[in-house]
Formats: structure tokens, C-alpha cells, sequence
């Protein structure tokens, strides 16, 4: 972070209200960092784009701004198969989809009424699955620790403990 772009864009807040120190938090108290920034919002990649494009440009190996990300090609899924049909190998599998809700910060800005509204809206859809889709939904607050130790036994939370996540 030059002294120039500090200058360029320490007055500059995103429309949720997301600052520069939000988004160099993490590398402030982590020196160590490998890249030292988190986005606080979506917006936060065009208001502080001076700071974020050479940053991405650099870390993916010359991606520019300019540049788009290929269509994406998942097959067709009736062609892939069963990997194991003997179960000899396949043990488990685990996908992490985060991701972001539309209106809303990401977690660095949320606040507390935002989570608890997010958490209404995706418990409120989970509960209406039906069928294959139909499963446990399992707040975080509120959780004992016996089932959020069986969670992360069973691979389906991960463990506190990124102080980088943290501090942004």
C-alpha cells in the first residue's frame, strides 16, 4: 500500500459503509500475511479497485481487470459415474459452498441483526427442502459443544482459528 493510494482512497467508503482500514485490517495486525487484504463488501472491489487490481493481477499470475473468467464447463454429470462402486476407496467427501447473500456486507461489516436475518432466510428456505435436498440445518449460536464437536468430526464445520479471517 503506497503512500499515494492511502491518500487515493483513505476518505472512500462503500455503500454498506466499509472503509480502506477494513479492508487492510488483517494485514495490519498480521504482518505476516501472505496477502494482507479481505474484501468487506462486494462493492469494496470497484471503490478500492486501486488497491485490489495490481494485488489480484499479481497473485493470480497476471488475471488483469480486464479479464474474464471462462464459461463454466461442470460435464454432464450422468457421465461421470460412480468413482467407487466398490466403496473400497471413497471414505467421504465434504464441498464448502460460502458465499455471500445479495444485500448484505460479508462478514468483516455484518452486524448482528444481519446475521440473525441471513440466518431467518436460509433457515426458513432449508426448512421447505423436500426429498434428497431435505437435511439438518445446525445454527451456530445456540449449538452445544458435543454437536459442534460431532460437526467437526465428521468434517461438516471447520475449527475456529484463522487469526487472519479473524482480524478482517
Amino acid at each position: 500500500l503506497t503512500k499515494e493510494v492511502f491518500d487515493q482512497l483513505k476518505t472512500k467508503k462503500t455503500s454498506f459503509g466499509s472503509t480502506l482500514l477494513d479492508v487492510i485490517q488483517s494485514g495490519v495486525e498480521n504482518l505476516d500475511s501472505g496477502v494482507g487484504i479481505y474484501a468487506p463488501d462486494a462493492e469494496a472491489y470497484t471503490v478500492f479497485a486501486d488497491l485490489f487490481d495490481p494485488i489480484i493481477e499479481d497473485y493470480h499470475g497476471g488475471f488483469k481487470k480486464t479479464d474474464k473468467h471462462p464459461p463454466k464447463d461442470f460435464g454432464d454429470v450422468d457421465t461421470l459415474g460412480n468413482l467407487d462402486p466398490a466403496g473400497e476407496f471413497v471414505v467421504s467427501t465434504r464441498v464448502r459452498c460460502g458465499r455471500s447473500m445479495e444485500g448484505y456486507p460479508f462478514n468483516p461489516c455484518l452486524t448482528e441483526a444481519q446475521y440473525k436475518e441471513m440466518e431467518d432466510k436460509v433457515s426458513s428456505t432449508l426448512s421447505g427442502m423436500e426429498g434428497e435436498l431435505k437435511g439438518t440445518f445446525y445454527p451456530l449460536t445456540g449449538m452445544s459443544k458435543e454437536v459442534q464437536q460431532k460437526l467437526i468430526d465428521d468434517h461438516f464445520l471447520f475449527k475456529e482459528g484463522d487469526r487472519f479471517l479473524q482480524a478482517a
